[in-house]
Formats: C-alpha cells, sequence, structure tokens
C-alpha cells in the first residue's frame, strides 16, 4: 500500500485549518474576559502538566485575563512525613498545628516558584517562545480562624475572610497572571492553611469572573450509564456532591466550590481534567468541549414538553404564525406532535420552543433530522435562551445518532448561521424532505454536520 505523504499532510493541513477559522468566534469571546483556573497538588505532579502550562501562555497571548489558583495536599503531605509531624483531620479537613506550618508554606511556596519557572520559559523550537509573561503573586488574600468546630479547635487552618479585588484588578489590567495559593493571611501577621477550593471559589465570585475552572483527576460528570455529561444546572450537583462525600472527597470539594460559584454570579464554571492534554483549549475553543459546564442558565431548565404545555406553545406560535414568519399549526397537530418539543418554562410560561423531526432517510444517505419552530418570547429575544434550546436539541439528536440538522427559514436565516449553520440546497436535503419543500414560501435551507 502506497500513502502519499503529500496529500495526508495536506489533509491535516486542512483540519487544522478549519478548526482554526472554527475557534475565531470563541477567541473574540473570551477576549479581556476574567476566568480564574484551580488546580490541585496533584495536577502539579502530573506529566500532563507542563502542557497545561503552555496552555495558560497561550489564554493569556488571546487577551484572557487569568488568576491562578493552586492547592498543595500532596507536596504538604510529603513534607509533614519527611519531619516526622502528624496532623489529624476531621470532617476531612486537616488541621494546621503550629508545628506543621513552616512544611506547608514550604510546600506552598515551592509550588508557586515551579509555576513561575514554568511560565518564565522562552525556550526556541518551545510553545513557550517569545513569550513575556509577567506572573504577581502576594498577600491579596486575608484569612481568619477556622475555629472551634463540634469541640473540635482547627488551631491555623483558617477561611477566607476578604479579598484585595482592586489590587488583583490592577494587575490583570497590567496583563499579569495572578497566582494565589492555599495559604491566606491575618490583621494580626499570622499565616493560615486554606482550602485551594474556597480560595477559587471566592476570588471567581469576588473577581465577578466570567469563568471558574476546575481542573481536577476526572474529565467531568458522567450520568448513569457513564456517559460525559456536556452541561448540567447548579441544583442538579447535589446528588453527585453526596454520591462523592465520602469516595471523593476533593472531587466533592470541587462540586461544592462549582454551586456555590454558579449561585454567586459566576455564569460559567468548568470541570476539566488534568491528565487530558489539551483539555483547557478543547474546552474553550470548540463547540462540545471537553468536560462538564455548570451554568445557571437563568435558572430555567430546558426539557421536552408534555400535553400540559399546548396552550403555552399556542400563546407563543400564534403571533409568528400571523406574521407568516412560522408555518401555522393547529392545537390537534401540536397535540400529536408534543413530544418533538423542547422547552424553557418560567413560573408557567413558556420562554422558548423549538422541535426537532428526523428525516426518514435511505440506506445511501446520511442520517438526518430537521430543528422546526424555534420561537422565543418578545420579552427575552435579546437572552441566549434561543441558543440553549438549540443546544439542547442538538444534543439529544446527537444521541439519537442523527449526523447533520437542517432548517428552513423565511426570516431568520442570519441568526442560524450565527449558531453554526451553513447555507444549503434544496437537493441538500434528503429525499424524503425535499418531497415536501414548499417552493410557495421558498424558504433558505441550512445545514449543521453534528
Amino acid at each position: 500500500m502506497t500513502v502519499n505523504i503529500s496529500e495526508t499532510s495536506h489533509s491535516l493541513t486542512l483540519q487544522y485549518v478549519h478548526w482554526f477559522r472554527h475557534s475565531a468566534p470563541y477567541i473574540n469571546a473570551h477576549r479581556n474576559k476574567t476566568f480564574v483556573i484551580m488546580f490541585d497538588g496533584e495536577a502539579v505532579q502530573h506529566d500532563n502538566f507542563q502542557h497545561i502550562i503552555h496552555d495558560i501562555a497561550l489564554l493569556h497571548s488571546l487577551g484572557i485575563r487569568l488568576v491562578l489558583v493552586h492547592g498543595a495536599r500532596p507536596q504538604i503531605s510529603q513534607n509533614l512525613k519527611i519531619n516526622h509531624i502528624e496532623t489529624p483531620f476531621h470532617n476531612n479537613k486537616r488541621i494546621t498545628t503550629r508545628e506543621s506550618l513552616n512544611s506547608i508554606m514550604n510546600a506552598v511556596g515551592s509550588i508557586r516558584l515551579q509555576i513561575e519557572a514554568l511560565l518564565s520559559m522562552g525556550l526556541a523550537n518551545s510553545p513557550m517562545y517569545g513569550a513575556r509573561i509577567d506572573v504577581v503573586s502576594g498577600n491579596f488574600v486575608t484569612a481568619k480562624p477556622y475555629g472551634i468546630r463540634d469541640g473540635v479547635d482547627y488551631q491555623l487552618t483558617g477561611e477566607v475572610r476578604t479579598l484585595d479585588t482592586a489590587a488583583i484588578h490592577r494587575h490583570l489590567d497590567n496583563q499579569n497572571i495572578v497566582v494565589l495559593g492555599p495559604t491566606g493571611y491575618s490583621t494580626t501577621g499570622e499565616v493560615f492553611n486554606l482550602l485551594a477550593e474556597e480560595v477559587a471559589t471566592k476570588t471567581a465570585v469576588s473577581l465577578k469572573a466570567d469563568k471558574l475552572i476546575f481542573l481536577g483527576k476526572h474529565h467531568g460528570l458522567s450520568n448513569e450509564n457513564g456517559q460525559l455529561l456536556r452541561e448540567v444546572l447548579p441544583h442538579q450537583i447535589d446528588q453527585f456532591i453526596q454520591q462523592y462525600q465520602d469516595e471523593s472527597p476533593n472531587r466533592a470539594l470541587h462540586l461544592k466550590g462549582a454551586k456555590l460559584a454558579s449561585l454567586n454570579g459566576v455564569h460559567r464554571v468548568h470541570l476539566l481534567s488534568y491528565s487530558y492534554d489539551g483539555a483547557l483549549i478543547e474546552e474553550l475553543f470548540t463547540r462540545d468541549g471537553s468536560g462538564t459546564m455548570i451554568t445557571d442558565a437563568h435558572y430555567e431548565e430546558v426539557r421536552m414538553a408534555n400535553i400540559q404545555d399546548v396552550g403555552g406553545l399556542i400563546n407563543l406560535l400564534r403571533p409568528l404564525e400571523e406574521e407568516g414568519i412560522l408555518v401555522y399549526r393547529s392545537r390537534e397537530l401540536l397535540e400529536n406532535e408534543i413530544e418533538q418539543f423542547a422547552v424553557i418554562e418560567r413560573d408557567g410560561t413558556i420562554l422558548a420552543c423549538a422541535a426537532l423531526y428526523p428525516i426518514p432517510t435511505a440506506e445511501n444517505e446520511i442520517k438526518s433530522a430537521e430543528i422546526a419552530c424555534v420561537a422565543v418570547h418578545p420579552s427575552y429575544r435579546k437572552s441566549n435562551r434561543g441558543s440553549q434550546i438549540l443546544h439542547y436539541l442538538e444534543a439529544k439528536a446527537k444521541s439519537m445518532g442523527i449526523e447533520q440538522l437542517f432548517i428552513l427559514t423565511t426570516r431568520t436565516a442570519h441568526w442560524f448561521l450565527e449558531q453554526g449553520f451553513e447555507n444549503a440546497n434544496v437537493d441538500d436535503l434528503p429525499n424524503a424532505r425535499q418531497a415536501l419543500y414548499n417552493y410557495q414560501r421558498n424558504s433558505i435551507v441550512c445545514k449543521k454536520s453534528l
């Protein structure tokens, strides 16, 4: 078998060009946004950590404002073992004795220096070549004692009291990367051992960060069948916290932080794997991402419609049908097709809807479906609910094995093009759908590969 190296190389180049072109909207969307990225001590020890640093440098070069928060649990435990110091745990929290404090500070300081060294690399033929990154750390976190809980004195274990957000913003404005560790300082000059997850969460909330990213051992959250959940709502996290509370306390801490941040103004929280090379880039610059995103989604859940929603659908669709934007659907037809519809409901009002219709295809045709009847309540059209319900049906289509989607529209083609669809022709439709095409409406055809 003869392989044409030139053709193979060209094919790989085209794949790269295709990806790079499609990453442009994400590059524009993320520029000048503030991301807080938290990784624990296990991530620092992993072989992939150098790649993570390279990707962080790339994010910085694209104009993203970065705060890095690192943990140090295994490094602290190793230092304590070397120094023959034992620190008890209570409720999965280390009790920090004065004897152990030097070991803790040495571990935290060592990691900070390691991060600064990696971000200072500039060797030729390396991803860091030409990068000039200023890294800043300092006494940005004020802490207070965790105190006595259940009769147990946690001594120098603390919790976050305040953050100097003004100072952090100044450094971010100066294009510096800010690095925070799991330590904080009191007004009396004491050092407290903190949870890195708490530092990351409260930093993201205080800074009103656009994203909080946890790099942990796992790719994200999975359902009972082991399938990765691409997106979940804050109230859905409780079941996972309960599940991991005993078997994986660190993971439970990530989830508690994710929920708290989501409910306090951080609209996107991401759970990624530190061992997966390119997880940050894939999550931030591709449509499907690599892990799980937790989003408040305006505290509304997209769901499949039921028969009780027919009245609300009619109220939403009739004005658009009367304008000729949508094809008229009778109540009887809506009742018969209700299982094809997804809706966003709030306080008993249908705010958005869309329908997914599988298209019968022949053996030689790509398995396809049509998304139709996309509608958003007039009072909410400047929100992202249209995109939200569209992405929900795209995920449902993929789970059904559908490989491409079509839409037919007379007024909103540009919006669908913004959602990743491409212009197509009537001839591109599967034969079964071509036969039903209404030439009198002369609808524009768009398609999207899944």
